[in-house]
């Protein structure tokens, strides 16, 4: 006999809240990280063990907006909705293309990715070098938490059980005069997890680095960034000389420390992440836009 699962699908974002509060429930927006998570052997239901809660479908959720330079992403935004926004950076279009295939962006969603916390995560680095901030809301009210202390670890996040990632907010996104990248180091372009990522962010004054930011995933339990070697490099003048391109690229090599799995191994995470690095602090292709 089958075993009993108990799930809520409220139609509005204060019912599902208020459940929230009254009871410990598994979140599901998209599944595809949950099911996955969960699953049985083949032809045997997943086995979640707390009630479950839907929210795919609220429409508080899935609303993307610009406030200022600020670009408001609803947590419950499919990637595909994504990849039809006009408000949606093109840079993070390209991560997105890298997720899985088109059924998987079909039904998966920015704030599961969030979420799942996975070193792998395809769009996190970017969203560190955007300085995300992630609006968590409950019955007591909002509270806003950077992404890098939101991400505790290896699938473990800052989440209060009664709450719900409602929005991903990168602040100036929308403003013009920065050049982002993003490189993701698959088997294959897209339906593959990453090896290694990478995402890049610099303004210049002219010649001058005014700001600056450098992340790489898959190589640590989070993503990998280190705001101290960030700020060296402020005002300085591109392109930067060989021996200041050394000085960053042996930082990081102290403190990237993949591991092997059957993906990859760790020599190769790390001698891919600083190659990227690398390229990103040659920095001549900026000076050309």
């Amino acid at each position: 006999m089958a075993e009993k699962i108990i799930a809520y699908r409220f139609n509005r974002l204060d019912q599902t809240l208020s459940q929230l509060n009254k009871e410990n429930c598994a979140i599901i927006a998209g599944g595809t990280d949950v099911m996955v998570m969960h699953k049985s052997r083949r032809g045997v239901p997943p086995k979640i063990p707390k009630p479950i809660v839907f929210i795919d479908h609220l429409s508080e959720l899935k609303r993307v907006y610009q406030n200022q330079k600020d670009l408001h992403i609803g947590a419950c935004c499919t990637y595909s909705e994504l990849l039809g926004n006009p408000l949606i950076p093109l840079v993070l279009k390209k991560a997105i293309k890298t997720i899985a295939a088109p059924a998987i962006r079909n039904r998966g969603t920015l704030g599961g990715n969030v979420c799942n916390a996975s070193p792998a995560g395809d769009t996190l680095p970017l969203l560190y070098v955007y300085n995300a901030k992630l609006l968590l809301r409950s019955v007591k009210g909002d509270r806003i938490v950077p992404i890098s202390d939101f991400i505790q670890g290896v699938r473990r996040i800052q989440r209060e059980p009664n709450e719900i990632l409602a929005e991903i907010i990168l602040p100036s996104a929308l403003e013009e005069g920065a050049h982002v990248v993003f490189e993701k180091v698959g088997n294959r372009n897209a339906d593959a997890i990453a090896k290694v990522g990478f995402a890049g962010y610099i303004r210049l004054n002219g010649y001058v680095i005014e700001d600056v930011r450098f992340v790489f995933g898959a190589v640590g339990p989070t993503m990998v960034r280190s705001v101290d070697m960030e700020k060296m490099l402020l005002g300085k003048t591109v392109p930067l000389v060989d021996s200041e391109i050394a000085q960053v690229v042996a930082s990081f090599d102290k403190i990237i420390n993949p591991i092997d799995d059957q993906r990859s191994t760790a020599i190769y995470r790390k001698t891919v992440g600083l190659n990227l690095l690398r390229y990103f602090l040659s920095m001549n292709q900026y000076l050309n836009d």
